[in-house]
């Protein structure tokens, strides 16, 4: 496929689900007298970029707004939007469309992994099936594997400061910190706690590392609180407690536990439209 080609709406969502990039899906459902497109024309809109088209002008313009609003905000599910095109929309078709718009996430999660040695390149390998968004750092140049660049959903990067790159992290992530170094260990633990918004911190290491960081990193202004949120040692079911300590086991017992932290996009009040909504509509 030419590079240059415009996607259609079906290619774009493919792509982008596949990917786990955030994206509202908008749907034509119902027109009544002169519009640009019939019931079922689609489109698919991200943040910057819009594929296929309801017809163009005002109108459209409106949808892509009214996506990219919610998307900003985290506003998933479904709505429904009423446009009379020559109101609302100052169209000189005269015409009345009610819009479906779906907003999708993207990925369920983001997984940041910083260390590309054994046990976080198992760790990604791991989480390859899962609908989770990984960001996989290492300062170290050419230490990323050769099949990290076909994986879907994974990022690579060569941060030159770990506080840039905890910095760069988006909110709610999850971390696991597994670095060469203990010191850099240490620096990325530190700036992940003075975030304070991410969804769970992880260590790799021994009790007495656990020790050892605890100490240090109250030294430098974190509370008892904010320290017990750090678990460490990772893997616990494996190699923490003495037991199977191949990087296989460790990375498979540390995504083990992150399973239950992950929480979903669904909520109980969100399960799709009102059916008065429908009724209303449809009738």
């Amino acid at each position: 496929m030419s590079a240059s080609r415009p996607q259609a709406w079906h290619e774009a969502l493919h792509r982008l689900q596949r990917d786990g990039l955030p994206h509202a899906l908008a749907t034509v459902v119902t027109s009544a007298g002169s519009t640009p497109r019939e019931p079922g024309a689609r489109m698919v809109i991200t943040a910057d970029a819009i594929h296929d088209t309801l017809g163009g002008g005002t109108f459209e313009f409106q949808v892509i707004d009214s996506a990219r609003e919610r998307l900003a905000s985290g506003t998933l599910g479904m709505s429904l939007e009423a446009f009379a095109l020559g109101g609302r929309s100052g169209q000189c078709c005269g015409g009345f469309v009610n819009v479906l718009l779906e907003i999708f996430p993207g990925s369920a999660a983001t997984l940041a992994i910083f260390g590309a040695g054994h046990v976080g390149t198992e760790m990604v390998r791991l989480a390859a099936p899962l609908p989770w968004r990984v960001l996989w750092h290492d300062s170290r140049d050419g230490v990323f594997p050769d099949w990290a660049e076909l994986q879907p959903r994974l990022t690579c990067r060569h941060p030159a400061d770990s506080r840039a790159a905890v910095a760069a992290l988006p909110v709610n992530s999850h971390a696991l910190v597994l670095t060469h170094d203990h010191a850099e260990d240490r620096e990325l633990i530190d700036a992940l706690l003075a975030r304070g918004d991410m969804a769970s911190i992880g260590l790799i290491g021994s009790k007495s590392k656990r020790a050892s960081f605890r100490s240090r990193l109250k030294d430098a202004g974190h509370d008892d609180a904010a320290l017990a949120t750090v678990r460490c040692p990772i893997g616990t079911a494996s190699g923490g407690t003495g037991g199977d300590k191949t990087p296989y086991a460790i990375a498979l017992a540390a995504l083990a536990e992150l399973l239950p932290l992950v929480g979903t996009h669904e909520r109980a009040d969100q399960r799709g439209l009102d059916p008065a909504e429908l009724r209303q509509i449809f009738n």
